[in-house]
């Protein structure tokens, strides 16, 4: 199976981040039941979204990058350090290299401004696929969202 062409940018606007918002919608809170409450925050203001989508508009995947002040508390204050997170990846483009190019695409959006490393919270289902893009687990397992998570970091 192949992808029809897809792009992946930064959700300039508001348009490009309602797209964002419906792909997290479809993943994490229809199939893995994440209450809409907990899934939209107070950093979706503030963070850089990234958008993967066909070109005929349709949304394929998304993720978001937090830093600064933003991050703090979820990287324990280090100021260096960048938060992946919300990365999502609709049905019908998993496993066909959407989610790789997500992460570099936030990857670059972290350098860009100047950090050091990339954290996340993974899903623990998802742990090797992270390692596979050079992501290190720390720390124990614990559940976020009612689902198991653990610590992941790449430096940059």
């Amino acid at each position: 199976m192949s992808l029809p062409p897809y792009t992946v940018r930064v959700a300039e606007d508001p348009a490009d981040r309602e797209l964002c918002f419906a792909v997290r919608k479809e993943v994490f809170v229809a199939e893995q039941g994440v209450p809409e409450d907990l899934e939209y925050d107070e950093y979706d203001a503030v963070a850089v979204h990234v958008l993967a989508v066909r070109a005929d508009g349709v949304p394929l995947g998304t993720g978001r990058l937090l830093y600064g002040p933003q991050a703090a508390e979820k990287v324990g204050g280090d100021l260096t350090l960048g938060s992946l997170g919300r990365l999502a990846v609709a049905q019908e483009a998993r496993g066909l290299g959407v989610g790789v190019a997500l992460v570099r695409a936030i990857e670059d959006a972290a350098r860009a401004r100047g950090l050091a490393a990339v954290d996340l919270h993974a899903q623990t289902h998802a742990l090797g696929f992270y390692e596979r893009l050079g992501y290190e687990g720390y720390g124990p397992e614990y559940l976020e969202a009612g689902i198991a998570h653990r610590g992941m970091r790449r430096a940059l």
